[in-house]
């Protein structure tokens, strides 16, 4: 492991952070919040730490030679902490917080697009520092790692094991025969929809301060708000409408928004994950509506199709706004959310939760188990589509799966004994390892962690990065072996 080549990279990111604070502090300038001195400070002094980390263990020598694999997992993993210490500066010099786990928590939810907050009144917060907050989102959306991998490759790094470490699902596609052309072609996509997206909710009567905010949280999946009561405050149809589709759009594999962008619409309708998340939205709206509408919940059908098509998309994929207390419907619509929380959106998209590739996975293979007791010289694979799964996939996917459920037991467990009721403790847990953000109970779509003890908030904090990070490469650094030579 060379630590001068690890050390000299986490630097060139921690710089380029530090670049983008200057967004957030043109806000502060152009709305007088008192927020500017703030943002200025931060972005002075993650510039610098970044710089100087960057030159002091420049080593022309490491250029030369390729990233290892594990010096691409330790990048990533140590560069989304730093990321998320050096964002909760704005935080800390601008008073918004006084607790430095309450800084590291929302800058982290931030960048690893959970949109869990500890803010009692995001209204009284100046723009500035909302700005900067739903910003983290956008940047943590896509992934830091692979915006800095379109400027990287110019000061002599970059390479294929960041994109694999960063991109979420069990198996990146690689749109470009260049790491920079496939980290350029993901940013022109995403840009692409956020630039949709902002126009239409500026047309739907939001200002482009929310308009970009909401925007920001929508295409990252991310959730955080410039309202105490989220969506739910503009108490709009067509809003409503726009954040839905464009929630369930970013749920969606972004190489398949690329392919149909070139004018192949046919590669979506032929991907077997995306026919399943179709299918899934489809049957939890349907199920949702049935259950509030007939417990009179709402007064007409159509209502009940607007706020449950809101949710399911917002549970579904992670993103985590709300429209309505869905602690208030049915228990039969609350299991299925909490369902939803599970299941997350596809692979390749900027959803948390286990991803539905997995979810099918799993399904097909222990579907094919179940064939060879009864079938035991049959010769069967397990696909998707009509292409064949590796061994090697599935047993990746089989270990995500017993680890992201493991973790988050561990984690529940660990919340409980701070003192946290056992609904709040496994809701929590789930929300932040899930990146959802809202959970059940003290956690709810109406409520916030503010309250929660530090060293809960420690735990969750952690849970969000191993959920944002796809559980290996953070907990990767916990074995042994990966120090050894």
């Amino acid at each position: 492991m060379r630590w001068r080549y690890v050390l000299h990279i986490i630097g060139a990111l921690v710089a380029c952070v530090g670049m983008t604070m200057a967004l957030p502090l043109a806000w502060g300038v152009y709305y007088g919040d008192g927020t500017v001195w703030p943002l200025a400070e931060s972005l002075g002094i993650t510039v610098v730490s970044g710089t100087l980390l960057f030159l002091i263990f420049r080593d022309p020598a490491s250029s030369r030679t390729a990233m290892t694999h594990r010096e691409g997992m330790a990048i990533v993993a140590l560069g989304w902490f730093a990321a998320g210490a050096f964002g909760g500066l704005p935080f800390y010099l601008g008073g918004t917080f006084n607790s430095v786990a309450d800084c590291v928590f929302e800058s982290l939810s931030g960048f690893s697009t959970t949109g869990a907050s500890v803010l009692t009144d995001i209204e009284a917060v100046p723009r500035g520092i909302l700005f900067w907050r739903s910003l983290t989102h956008w940047l943590g959306g896509m992934g830091i790692i692979v915006l800095s991998l379109a400027i990287l490759p110019f000061l002599g790094v970059g390479g294929m094991q960041l994109y694999r470490a960063e991109v979420p699902g069990p198996a990146p596609d690689k749109l470009k025969p260049r790491i920079k052309d496939t980290a350029m072609t993901l940013w022109k996509v995403y840009l692409v929809f956020s630039a949709v997206q902002t126009v239409l909710l500026v047309l739907g009567g939001m200002d482009l301060f929310d308009a970009l905010c909401h925007t920001f949280g929508t295409m990252a999946t991310g959730g955080f708000s410039t309202r105490n009561a989220s969506v739910a405050a503009y108490d709009s149809v067509y809003i409503d409408g726009v954040i839905t589709v464009f929630m369930l759009i970013a749920g969606v594999n972004f190489s398949l928004h690329y392919l149909l962008l070139k004018g192949k619409p046919s590669a979506m309708l032929k991907n077997p994950e995306f026919r399943a998340f179709a299918v899934m939205v489809l049957l939890f709206v349907t199920v949702l509506t049935a259950a509030v509408y007939s417990a009179g919940d709402y007064e007409t059908v159509g209502q009940s199709v607007r706020y449950t098509a809101f949710q399911v998309a917002s549970i579904l994929t992670t993103t985590g706004y709300a429209t309505a207390d869905y602690e208030m419907w049915p228990g039969i619509a609350q299991a299925v959310l909490v369902f939803c929380m599970f299941v997350g959106g596809c692979a390749g998209s900027t959803a948390g939760g286990m991803k539905v590739m997995r979810i099918m996975l799993v399904c097909k293979h222990s579907y094919q188990e179940l064939f060879r007791l009864i079938h035991p010289r049959s010769v069967s694979r397990v696909k998707m589509g009509h292409v064949a799964v590796q061994d090697d996939v599935l047993r990746g996917v089989w270990g995500f799966f017993v680890l992201w459920l493991g973790l988050f037991v561990l984690a529940a467990f660990g919340v409980a004994a701070s003192g946290v009721d056992v609904v709040t403790s496994f809701a929590a847990a789930l929300a932040c390892i899930g990146n959802i953000g809202p959970g059940i109970g003290g956690v709810g779509p109406m409520d916030n962690y503010a309250w929660l003890p530090d060293a809960a908030k420690w735990a969750l904090t952690v849970c969000m990065v191993l959920g944002r990070l796809e559980i290996y490469t953070v907990i990767v650094l916990f074995v042994p072996e990966f120090w050894r030579k």
